[in-house]
């Protein structure tokens, strides 16, 4: 089984859109897509520095458009022994994968999030940091005793904090045991209560969308559970923007499922890494720029020819599909 993966925000570079712009048709296609987010992909994707791309209402459509665009450029993928998923935001590129959302709905709607997202930031100064090594529980009981969440569960030894700026700078004074923090390239504690606002936004107008069923299975970040249904992604897609992103619950279950072959779409490398750790002996493909797109096509085509994974494991995926909340 392959895997498409879509990675999140704090994967973005400045320049990542450079190389991919010399490809035939997409500067067209990013363009026109600037339409959609209000904002110039070909520049930002280009030309901005860190700290423009760092901001939240930027990075989120820029990551989602680098990843939409380099799927473009690989096979149909709309059967096969395939599974998509995306970290955090990157579940909303995972989602034009499966079938469930139009490219331009997904970046409208990954543009609205954005924008929410940073303004429910901006009420009050948070953060993130990811905490890698130790034991999950202890680190878990350490963040929650400095009222920081576990907002990112990442597997691989890796849990994100996320909270207030002071509260993580106790953090930096006192780690976990056996701990190593690194500060993550984010304007504010996403995935906790600090983002209610814009998960109520988000709310408001969710209904607008009108999601397809995926012709691909997609695990979910909320519990590691598959999506069938388009209804049940987009009151995930909501939810998820104040609610922990089980990485390793989705881990979990792509290790059920038997997963063989791992391809990250661009920005890549964190999930590809992660991967790496989680699943020793997986052929894994990190598309970064289009020098990677020939591995990443074979793999894509490999995958395409086989049985579809509803058909292998229909048994075990009718059991895995969650239900919204």
């Amino acid at each position: 089984m392959l895997v498409i993966l879509a990675p999140g925000q704090g994967a973005q570079t400045p320049g990542q859109l450079q190389p991919w712009i010399k490809i035939g048709g997409i500067e067209t296609r990013l363009r026109w897509w600037s339409e959609a987010v209000g904002i110039d992909l070909v520049d930002v994707g280009c030309h901005a520095s860190a700290d423009t791309i760092r901001d939240t209402a930027i990075a989120q459509p820029l990551i989602v458009a680098t990843g939409l665009v380099a799927a473009e450029q690989l096979p149909p993928i709309n059967t096969g022994n395939i599974v998509v998923g995306g970290h955090s935001v990157g579940e909303i590129t995972a989602s034009v994968l499966a079938g469930t959302l139009t490219a331009e709905s997904a970046l409208v709607f990954v543009a609205l999030r954005g924008r929410a997202m940073a303004q429910a930031a901006g009420r009050v100064a948070t953060g993130m940091t990811a905490v890698v090594g130790g034991e999950p529980d202890v680190v878990i009981n350490h963040l929650e005793q400095l009222a920081l969440t576990a907002a990112n569960r990442n597997g691989a030894g890796q849990i994100v904090a996320a909270g207030t700026i002071e509260a993580l700078a106790c953090l930096t004074d006192n780690p976990p045991p056996r701990t190593r923090l690194r500060p993550l390239s984010v304007a504010g504690a996403f995935h906790t209560h600090f983002m209610e606002p814009a998960r109520e936004r988000l709310a408001q107008v969710a209904p607008g969308l009108r999601p397809r069923t995926p012709a691909l299975p997609q695990v979910s970040n909320s519990d590691g559970m598959i999506i069938k249904t388009g209804s049940d992604l987009v009151t995930r897609l909501v939810n998820q923007v104040a609610a922990p992103v089980r990485w390793d619950l989705c881990l979990a279950r792509l290790r059920d499922l038997g997963v063989t072959a791992v391809l990250e779409l661009p920005p890549a490398g964190t999930l590809a890494g992660i991967a790496k750790r989680e699943f020793p002996g997986v052929r894994i493909v990190a598309v970064k720029t289009p020098d990677d797109l020939p591995a990443a096509r074979e793999l894509v085509a490999e995958f395409a020819g086989g049985d579809p994974v509803g058909d292998d494991v229909e048994e075990t995926l009718s059991g895995l599909v969650g239900v919204a909340r």
